[in-house]
């Protein structure tokens, strides 16, 4: 940018940082901030190397929200503007030697030297659109490729570049946490306290790490992650892999979801359980007061087994593929009823199909925040039933069983 020195503009009272300062704040007021960079670090925090801060909204309340660059990780966090304008404030000289604001009016440029003498350069603004103030606004990824756990998973090269054969579950483990991310600012999850998430059926923890490296460096915020898995081997390569990264609040287990007892759980994810395992992840789920559950179904041996074909039915249900389908669509619709009858908005969609299976069903529950009268919904459930001649399904049984229904 074309740059010059403060002093050669109209004389003001306030010294180089205070003025920064001001017109920092002034940005953000007349919403023509666009981006403020801090660098040069000369603080006590190992590996630190600049901080980058963004307008966005969290909740409906306007944020700055910090990405504090590492050698090999990212840091986000996000604070409200007042709180953020203090924390800079705090920041320079002591911190950053270097600031640089970048709004729809104009650039400028603080400057420190080695014994904090200040100087101010203005220069005018390149053209630019107006900051959009969504939080995590960029539609097309939650996540970014440079994240370190991604290359340690093999998803990408050591030089941060997607590894084609990954691509499919690139776009899997995008589109995971674009879910989760509008699931947690949904939840009745208060985010100023510890989070615990478990993953069950972790398998080699692609979506437990980047649900982890999403809370954690990303939303700021202090989550404890855990990844459930039958399997020995995969328990120890994803415990050697978060050691290795460094993941505080990261560990897998060896376990089943029938006979886990987690101390507790705000979020519970249960993908490719299956059969009536995703019956009894459900049923823990609810027992630990989730707030958001996450299934991604798979085999319907239960009910189909007992499904009578209602005679009007019968001609198209005589085909097994379509018995399938029918089994499929009853079971998981039984299990969305039952999850609201329990007080959750529940949702059932589409998702991107597991490299395990081509199923690609998703059941969304987050915990509403007031109590419902089940009565309506369990004679429901009991007319679906009947009319399928149904005697029993796995999660309504659980549930009876806890006398939650």
């Amino acid at each position: 940018m074309s740059v010059m020195p403060v002093d050669s503009l109209p004389a003001a009272t306030l010294d180089d940082r205070e003025q920064f300062l001001a017109r920092l704040e002034t940005s953000l007021a007349q919403n023509t901030f666009v981006k403020l960079v801090l660098s040069k670090y000369r603080g006590n925090e190992v590996e630190l190397q600049r901080v980058v801060a963004r307008r966005v909204m969290v909740r409906e309340q306007p944020c700055l929200s910090f990405v504090y660059s590492y050698k090999t990780r990212d840091i986000t966090k996000n604070l409200p503007l007042a709180q953020a304008l203090a924390s800079i404030a705090e920041l320079l000289p002591q911190a950053f030697k270097n600031a640089h604001l970048l709004s729809l009016t104009e650039e400028l440029q603080l400057v420190f030297s080695k014994k904090n003498t200040s100087r101010l350069f203005v220069g005018q603004a390149v053209q630019r659109e107006a900051p959009s103030a969504e939080h995590n606004r960029e539609k097309k990824r939650f996540l970014e490729l440079s994240r370190p756990f991604l290359s340690d998973l093999g998803v990408t090269t050591a030089a941060h570049e997607l590894v084609p054969a990954m691509a499919r579950k690139w776009k899997q483990i995008n589109k995971f946490i674009e879910v989760f991310s509008h699931a947690l600012n949904a939840s009745p999850l208060r985010q100023d306290q510890p989070i615990h998430a478990v993953d069950f059926g972790s398998g080699k923890g692609y979506l437990t790490f980047a649900m982890h490296d999403y809370l954690r460096n990303s939303l700021g915020l202090e989550a404890i992650v855990t990844g459930v898995e039958l399997r020995e081997e995969m328990v120890t390569l994803c415990n050697s892999a978060a050691a290795h990264l460094q993941q505080p609040g990261l560990s897998f287990q060896q376990g089943d979801v029938r006979t886990y007892t987690p101390p507790a759980i705000d979020i519970m994810i249960a993908l490719h359980a299956c059969d009536v395992a995703t019956d009894y992840a459900i049923d823990l789920g609810i027992r630990a007061g989730a707030a958001i559950i996450m299934c991604s179904p798979c085999c319907h041996k239960q009910v189909r087994l007992q499904m009578h074909s209602p005679a009007l039915l019968k001609p198209m249900l005589q085909y097994g593929v379509h018995l399938g389908q029918e089994a499929e669509m009853v079971t998981d619709s039984l299990r969305a009823l039952l999850l609201e009858a329990c007080g959750y908005e529940t949702k059932v969609f589409e998702f991107v199909s597991l490299e395990h299976t081509n199923k690609n069903k998703m059941i969304l529950a987050v915990k509403r925040p007031e109590p419902v009268n089940p009565a309506e919904l369990l004679e429901k459930i009991q007319g679906i039933k009947t009319f399928y001649g149904i005697d029993q399904q796995c999660l309504e049984s659980l549930l009876k069983a806890d006398g939650r229904i």
